[in-house]
């Protein structure tokens, strides 16, 4: 395994009337998080204010197909109309409420299960459990970017971001977050760099991604 020290970019935030990120998601051109009882976005590129938020439960993690948003909401998740706001599906969460990160990868939707230390891959029209991913840490945020899997531990006051083999768990990479700061949530820009929320400190970290070129294989 490969093991570094996490580069941390940027910190945006704390946000006014945003005292946590619990999930953190990007479409593209924005960061969404999740603080509670919205979903807010802002500008990556001057990050300074909240340009925009959509009144709906928060409580965990946070995706975006191209499309819609995904947002756990206790033990559900929402499929939700950016534009609008308006909450279009409901799917049960397959941790019944013990649900922590969330992604969109290959048509599917990835859900952390926190304590449970697992991840899985579920249909994101029925909420169906098709495959299982053990971890062996407690599962925060997750999120795929070229065809990795990466999720983010947080336990007592150590936390990292890790690449893992999506077949065996078995972790391949790790990037440690310096002592005290933690990562709740997790999206990659699909580039170089991941969106890491974090908690209760209502901040957002962008966080160096580790050049290909240095990766072992996995």
């Amino acid at each position: 395994m490969k093991r570094s020290q996490a580069e941390i970019l940027r910190e945006y935030g704390p946000f006014p009337g945003a005292d946590r990120v619990n999930g953190v998601t990007f479409d593209g051109q924005h960061v969404w998080f999740a603080s509670g009882d919205k979903l807010n976005a802002f500008d990556p590129a001057n990050g300074e204010q909240v340009l925009r938020s959509i009144e709906v439960a928060s409580h965990a993690g946070t995706a975006f197909d191209g499309q819609h948003l995904f947002q756990i909401a206790e033990d559900r998740i929402h499929k939700i109309d950016p534009k609008t706001g308006n909450v279009l599906a409901t799917i049960p969460a397959p941790g019944n409420g013990g649900d922590s990160g969330l992604a969109w990868a290959e048509g599917t939707l990835w859900v952390g299960q926190h304590r449970g230390r697992k991840i899985h891959q579920i249909d994101p029209q029925t909420g169906a459990i098709l495959r299982t991913i053990e971890s062996n840490r407690i599962v925060t945020g997750v999120t795929w970017v070229d065809g990795e899997l990466w999720h983010g531990t947080w336990e007592g006051d150590e936390s990292d971001v890790r690449r893992i083999d999506p077949e065996t768990g078995k972790v391949l990479e790790r990037l440690d977050m310096p002592p005290g700061v933690g990562v709740s949530g997790l999206e990659s820009d699909g580039g170089d760099q991941f969106f890491c929320g974090g908690g209760g400190s209502g901040k957002v970290r962008a966080v160096r991604r580790p050049s290909r070129t240095s990766k072992s294989k996995g």
